[in-house]
C-alpha cells in the first residue's frame, strides 16, 4: 500500500464520523465506552447532588461553569495540538504570562522619554494579550515543525521561559486592582469575569464561542481535514499535498491564543494578575482532552468530547470542594481519573487497529478467497 493510500485510510479512520458505530448491531459496551465522558458527568452530578443540597442548583452550575471555562479554553487549544500528534506543555505558563501582560497594561505603561504614562483601553489590552499568546504559540510551532525539536522538549522549554518572563515582569509580585480608572478611560476589564449576558457569565459565553468556532473549523473546513490527516499520518498527508508544517505552526498559535483568552478571563475574575497563575493547568488541559476520548497519538478526537472532559474535571473538583474533601485527596482523585481515562482510550482504540490490520492481512493473502 502506498503512502498516499495509507494517508487516506488513516484520515478516514480519524474523522469524527468514523468514531460512531460502524457495526449495525446494538453494542452496549461500545456505547458506554464511547460515551464515557457523558455518563461520567451525569454520575458526578447525581452523586454530588445527593451528598450536598447546594450542588444541584442553577446558580451553582453557572459558578462551576465559569471555573470550567478557564481550563476548558486551554483544553480546546490543547485538542488542536494533540490531534496533530503533538503536545503543548506551555499553555499554563502562557496563560500566566498573558494575564501578567494584561495586568501590566492595565496599570499603565510609562514612557520615560516623554514623561507620560499611557493607559490603553480594554479592547487594546485584549488584542495585545492575544498577540502575545499567538507569539508564544508561534515559537512552539516553529521549533516543532521547522527545527524538528520534539514537541515535549520544545514546549517544556517554553514553559520555563514564559513563567520566568512573568516573574521578571512582576518581580514575583501580583498586579492588583485591575478595574481601571474612569479618568484614564481604561475601565471595563472586570466585565469579562463578573458580568452576565442573559443570566450566563461572560466567561462561559466566550468559552462557548471559541468551542463553536473550533468545532466548525475541524468539521467544515479544509484546515480541519488537514489537522486530522496530519495526526493520522504526517508523511502521507504531506505527500498528498497537505501543508503539514503550516498546520503544525497554526495549531500551536491557536493554542497560544486560547491560553491568552483563558488568562484574560481568569485575571478578570480575580481582578488581579499573578506570575504563578495557571501553574499545572497544562496537565488539567491534557486531562480534559484525554477524558474526552482523544488519542494522544493524534488523529482522533473532537471538540464535543473535550467539552465533556472539561466539565467532568470542573464539576468533579468543585464537587469535592463543596463536600469538604481535603485538597490532597482531590489530587489523588484527579490523578486516578486521568489514569482511568488513558486506560479506556487504549481499550477503545487498540481493538480497532487490530481489526484493521487483520482485514488488510486478509485482503493481501492470496489464499484468503479459497477454502
Amino acid at each position: 500500500m502506498s503512502d498516499v493510500q495509507q494517508g487516506a485510510s488513516s484520515a478516514n479512520a480519524s474523522s469524527p464520523r468514523s468514531a460512531s458505530g460502524r457495526s449495525g448491531g446494538f453494542d452496549l459496551g461500545r456505547i458506554l465506552l464511547e460515551g464515557r465522558a457523558f455518563f461520567a458527568l451525569i454520575a458526578i452530578i447525581i452523586i454530588f447532588s445527593i451528598l450536598s443540597p447546594v450542588y444541584f442548583s442553577t446558580n451553582n452550575f453557572l459558578t462551576m461553569s465559569s471555573h470550567v471555562a478557564i481550563f476548558g479554553l486551554l483544553s480546546i487549544g490543547m485538542l488542536l495540538v494533540i490531534l496533530t500528534g503533538g503536545i503543548d506543555l506551555s499553555v499554563g505558563s502562557t496563560m500566566g504570562l498573558c494575564g501578567v501582560m494584561a495586568g501590566f497594561l492595565m496599570q499603565g505603561v510609562s514612557v520615560d522619554a516623554f514623561g507620560v504614562t499611557l493607559y490603553p483601553p480594554v479592547w487594546a489590552v485584549v488584542v495585545l494579550t492575544c498577540v502575545l499568546g499567538a507569539f508564544v504559540g508561534m515559537i512552539n510551532g516553529v521549533l516543532v515543525s521547522i527545527f524538528r525539536v520534539p514537541a515535549f522538549v520544545a514546549t517544556l522549554g517554553t514553559l520555563y521561559v514564559a513563567r520566568g518572563a512573568a516573574l521578571l515582569m512582576t518581580d514575583g509580585l501580583t498586579y492588583n486592582n485591575l478595574g481601571g480608572n474612569p479618568e484614564f478611560g481604561n475601565t471595563g476589564f472586570d466585565w469579562l469575569g463578573f458580568n452576565r449576558l442573559f443570566g450566563v457569565p461572560v466567561g462561559v459565553l466566550i468559552f462557548a464561542a471559541v468551542a463553536i468556532a473550533c468545532m466548525f473549523a475541524l468539521n467544515r473546513t479544509p484546515f480541519g481535514r488537514w489537522v486530522y490527516a496530519t495526526g493520522g499520518n504526517a508523511r502521507a498527508a504531506e505527500l498528498s499535498g497537505v501543508p503539514v508544517k503550516r498546520v503544525q505552526v497554526w495549531v500551536y498559535v491557536l493554542s497560544g491564543v486560547c491560553a491568552a483568552i483563558a488568562g484574560l478571563v481568569l485575571s478578570s475574575q480575580l481582578t488581579s494578575a499573578g506570575p504563578t497563575a495557571g501553574t499545572t493547568y497544562e496537565l488539567t488541559a491534557i486531562a480534559g482532552v484525554v477524558i474526552g476520548g482523544a488519542a494522544l497519538t493524534g488523529g482522533r478526537g473532537n471538540v464535543r468530547g473535550t467539552l465533556l472532559g472539561a466539565f467532568v474535571i470542573g464539576f468533579l473538583s468543585d464537587g469535592l470542594v463543596i463536600i469538604g474533601v481535603s485538597s490532597y485527596w482531590q489530587t489523588v482523585f484527579m490523578g486516578a481519573v486521568i489514569v482511568l481515562a488513558v486506560l479506556l482510550n487504549s481499550i477503545q482504540y487498540k481493538p480497532r487497529k487490530k481489526r484493521a490490520a487483520s482485514t488488510e492481512h486478509q485482503k493481501a493473502s492470496p489464499s484468503s478467497g479459497t477454502a
